[in-house]
């Protein structure tokens, strides 16, 4: 029976991916910041709950000793995160420093709590969730888009000096989730010199439109499974469009088409 270690995984993304390898008979470790808070994940007899706030490296390296201590992992899924959204001249610096805190040196810190468990069994797999956002970019992003780029660049450079231990590295870039993203999982910087902008992109902004879960899960489960030496996996209609888009017409005229939404 195979382990996958989970971050983030108290709603959204990370919950639907617990319930997912739980019932293909994974088991699961899933890690959040508040785990006496779940109320379905704790009654799922192959799934593990653990504490894990990826901002705090302290229990970082506690939790992945516990995980460990449990039995061998073969997944680490480094999943946590959210977006921050809104013009960079309203965004304050502690949004700044959580925004990075959290979606890039969370993950850059997990899988170093990781490597050298991998390395010694000569054998795992990291799979890091970006985003469409680390391969195209959007409006009124920019320092969410600063972590999902960084991670992206990150994941492929690491995952050169990982393989020659037989360790693997990948991505799963999704597009918009059908979890209420935008807001549960989103933080708003403003300013009034931006608004009717603001205005305008986020009314083109409809999560009817975004992908289920259950897509997604799907192709996280793909690349833990397939066993291809494969870096980048886009999930979801829009991410898989949008990037193709990107790459057919080229990088400045898509840019300039993305323009047109403010």
């Amino acid at each position: 029976m195979k382990t996958i270690f989970i971050t983030g995984a108290s709603t959204g993304l990370g919950k639907a991916t617990a319930k997912f390898f739980a019932a293909k008979d994974w088991n699961v470790i899933a890690t959040m910041r508040k785990p006496e808070n779940e109320t379905e994940l704790n009654l799922i007899d192959n799934i593990t709950l653990l504490p894990l706030d990826v901002t705090n490296l302290e229990q970082i390296k506690v939790t992945a000793e516990k995980a460990i201590a449990l039995g061998n992992i073969d997944i680490v899924f480094n999943n946590a995160g959210y977006g921050l959204m809104g013009p960079l001249e309203g965004t304050t610096d502690e949004q700044v420093v959580k925004q990075l805190d959290t979606n890039l040196l969370g993950t850059i810190r997990v899988t170093q709590a990781f490597i050298p468990y991998f390395r010694a069994r000569q054998s795992g797999l990291f799979i890091n969730t970006t985003s469409m956002g680390g391969l195209l970019t959007f409006p009124f992003a920019s320092v969410y888009h600063a972590t999902k780029w960084a991670l992206e660049g990150w994941s492929e450079s690491v995952a050169f000096e990982l393989s020659k231990f037989g360790v693997g590295m990948k991505t799963v870039s999704p597009g918009g989730i059908k979890t209420d993203f935008l807001n549960r999982s989103s933080d708003m910087a403003s300013h009034p010199a931006y608004d009717v902008f603001m205005e305008k992109m986020f009314s083109n902004f409809n999560e009817e439109n975004f992908s289920d879960v259950d897509q997604i899960v799907e192709v996280v489960y793909e690349a833990a499974t397939d066993g291809k030496d494969k870096l980048r996996y886009q999930a979801g209609k829009d991410a898989i469009e949008l990037y193709a888009q990107r790459l057919e017409m080229g990088d400045e005229a898509f840019r300039k088409q993305m323009a047109q939404m403010i």
